[in-house]
């Protein structure tokens, strides 16, 4: 039902202007990509870990301990994660009933079970219903979600049932069938309480707004749950949105959330605000488990959630579903994630590799303590968190005792040039420079034009650079700058007019709109033709290592002293106290085992792809020659001759139109890249086991 049902959920019809009907997605739905229905072997597994080890020692039936236990998904949509839990506990308290003495538990007044046939016992819909009205409790700010939820759970109460029974039992019992959910599922914002308004004037709030607001007070809606501390578990799938996708339609929720939750940091998502509630609404001793994101472990926007956990000692386990897209139709990465109020510092990690999504399930269920690494909370700060399965655990320790890392060995790791408006500044080459101009073609102007090769710098932009590759610009920057006293400075107006006429009016055809575009990002008008973050010139007039921003394995390759690039670039400038060649480097920096060292550690984007930015890239252990030792300094020879042959083998494949010769060359270019790999192998001294690790779990995803 709740795969019917999740079609329409997050659907509204609306009347146009015209008095038309339309069917389309709530604004939160549209921003969050839709409604997905959690895979039912998640949904057993955080069952099974949090409303499992509850029952551990409790006691069945009206006066058992099992029927004090409240359990709430607080954002219940179409109720799998309720449906799961209410589940759990029918066959929990039919086992325990015929495993202590079936007869004597069909005797009374109020049966908990009946006979079916022989050796079939069943619990009795009285039992089935004082089992849902006592321990299963959700909330959702959809309305829609609510009914569903009920309607479904409703029908697990009648499940198995026939008409013969069902009469047999309300005829003993005089009563009706199915009980009223009213005060077990509600509606309402989960993460706004009745505080909303206040200070705020309901003149600020249109319809929807209201309407999406919700405001749910947590004491007064559940008044006896909440004065005995809380709910003893929190379980479910919360609603993954970036803040900003919030912006448009709930702007004075921003403030709310900041106001009140610690995770409420940056640009933040809503499943950090819903781990934070779902742990303030637990009881002492209470567990919550949810499917979530895994990127608040390492992101910056994660820094108030982590921070929360490390002051509640709340973190128990995390399992990373790594790049295995659980969801069918997103590749949201995930999770899942367990709390605890037990005063407990330290938490268990898990992390799948990738494989076929038809194992996860098997694998999960299969996991053993012994997989996961163990960590304290204390040892952690707000900072991004490495952490790691115990054998890749061990092999980044070992690699992270090098002294020195790729920040110190670097004079510079610099993002490029950001020109505020690029379909002014940035134009597409179409031919090579003539007497001292080059033909461009604008894309704001739609036609193409000339302008003088001294204001023009040939520009790369993420997609143009390719492993060990020499780089093929596309495109020119307009750059008014020039180097002074090997410092970068901007071209007066008059300078530009006088020595780049053809640039200037061309620039000057746009001049009220540069003005205005300066001005909102408080950059200096009088300067209206300069670009809005400018770069050290001395930077790019260096040969130098680049790297696109975003990448499916290691794509540094060299860059000629000359060319720029644009923000989804990054450029390596090595310090000149260190006299390895920069093939050296190049080669290291190429490497498995760097890839494998950024996927422990750095921050993964969908498909499995990998942020390169100057924070993921300062940390990693960089392995520096000692001259003196001549075994250093003839390993140090071999990996430049190495990717020398590499550079080599690419200019020859880039030039190569026989397919036979291409097909040569590829696999000498492999051949080259493991012996590169094994040299870096060799050079970090792993062992064959520390290697099966990084090849393993790294795969062969270069590009």
């Amino acid at each position: 039902m709740g795969q019917v049902y999740e079609r329409f959920l997050g659907k509204v019809i609306r009347l146009t202007p015209a008095h038309r009907a339309v069917i389309e997605l709530k604004p939160e739905v549209r921003k969050a990509g839709g409604v997905y229905y959690t895979p039912t072997y998640i949904v057993n597994y955080i069952v099974k870990e949090t409303v499992g080890k509850l029952l551990e020692g409790k006691k069945p039936g009206p006066r058992g301990g099992a029927s004090k236990l409240k359990i709430l998904d607080p954002a219940c949509g179409s109720g799998s994660f309720l449906l799961g839990a209410y589940q759990y506990l029918l066959n929990w308290h039919r086992d325990q009933y015929v495993n202590d003495d079936p007869v004597e538990w069909a005797k009374g007044k109020n049966p908990c079970l009946y006979r079916k046939s022989s050796d079939d016992w069943r619990l009795t819909t009285d039992e089935r219903k004082r089992i849902l009205l006592n321990n299963i409790y959700g909330v959702d700010k959809d309305e829609q979600a609510v009914e569903v939820t009920k309607l479904s759970l409703l029908l697990k109460v009648l499940e198995g049932e026939d008409e013969e029974t069902i009469q047999r039992q309300l005829s003993l019992f005089q009563q009706r069938a199915l009980p009223d959910l009213g005060n077990n599922i509600k509606c309402g914002n989960s993460l706004v309480g009745s505080d909303f308004y206040d200070g705020l004037q309901s003149t600020l709030f249109d319809d929807e707004e209201m309407h999406g607001t919700n405001a749910f007070d947590w004491d007064n809606e559940f008044p006896e749950i909440m004065k005995s501390g809380g709910f003893d578990a929190v379980i479910g799938n919360p609603p993954y949105l970036r803040i900003q996708s919030l912006q448009e339609y709930y702007a004075h929720h921003i403030e709310y959330f900041i106001k009140h939750y610690k995770s409420a940091v940056k640009r933040f998502d809503l499943y950090l605000l819903f781990a934070e509630k779902g742990f303030s609404l637990l009881n002492k001793g209470g567990y919550l488990g949810l499917i979530c994101p895994h990127k608040f472990l390492n992101s910056d926007f994660g820094s108030g959630l982590r921070q929360f956990f490390i002051d509640n000692s709340a973190l128990r386990s995390f399992i990373s579903f790594g790049n295995n897209p659980v969801f069918n139709q997103v590749s949201t990465y995930t999770g899942i994630l367990r709390l605890g109020k037990d005063q407990d510092d330290t938490f268990k990690y898990y992390e799948f590799p990738d494989m076929p999504i038809a194992e996860l399930p098997s694998r999960l269920t299969s996991l053993s303590n012994s997989a996961f690494a163990q960590y304290r909370l204390p040892n952690f700060t707000s900072q991004p968190w490495v952490l790691t399965n115990p054998g890749a655990q061990l092999v980044l320790r070992k690699i992270s005792k090098q002294p020195h890392t790729l920040d110190k060995v670097t004079n510079k790791i610099l993002v490029g040039v950001q020109s505020g408006i690029d379909n002014i500044h940035v134009l597409r080459k179409m031919g090579e420079p003539c007497e001292g101009l080059v033909k461009v073609f604008s894309e704001r102007a739609k036609a193409s034009i000339e302008i003088e090769t001294g204001l023009l710098k040939p520009f790369l932009r993420g997609e143009d650079i390719h492993r060990y590759d020499e780089p093929n610009y596309f495109y020119y920057c307009i750059y008014p700058y020039k180097i002074v006293g090997g410092k970068t400075k901007i071209l007066e107006e008059a300078e530009l007019q006088e020595n780049c006429p053809l640039g200037y009016a061309y620039l000057k055809e746009y001049r009220a709109e540069l003005i205005k575009i300066r001005d909102s990002q408080k950059t200096n008008p009088k300067y209206w033709y300069s670009c809005h973050r400018s770069r050290n010139m001395m930077v790019f007039e260096t040969d130098r290592i680049i790297t696109p921003e975003i990448s499916l394995g290691c794509n540094m390759t060299l860059s000629p002293a000359g060319i720029y690039h644009n923000t989804k670039v990054y450029s390596l400038l090595l310090s000149p106290t260190q006299t390895e060649r920069q093939a050296y480097w190049l080669g290291l920096l190429n490497s498995k085992l760097l890839w494998w060292f950024l996927s422990n550690t750095g921050y993964v984007l969908r498909g499995g792809y990998f942020t390169f930015k100057t924070n993921y890239l300062k940390p990693f252990p960089i392995r520096t020659i000692n001259f003196d030792d001549p075994v250093d300094a003839v390993l140090h020879d071999k990996m430049v001759a190495l990717v020398e042959r590499m550079l080599a083998l690419h200019r020859k494949l880039s030039e190569a139109k026989s397919p036979q010769i291409k097909t040569l060359l590829k696999r000498e270019i492999d051949t080259t890249d493991r012996q590169i790999d094994n040299l870096v192998y060799k050079l970090y001294e792993l062992t064959d086991e520390e290697i099966e690790i990084v090849e393993g779990a790294s795969g062969r995803t270069k590009s």
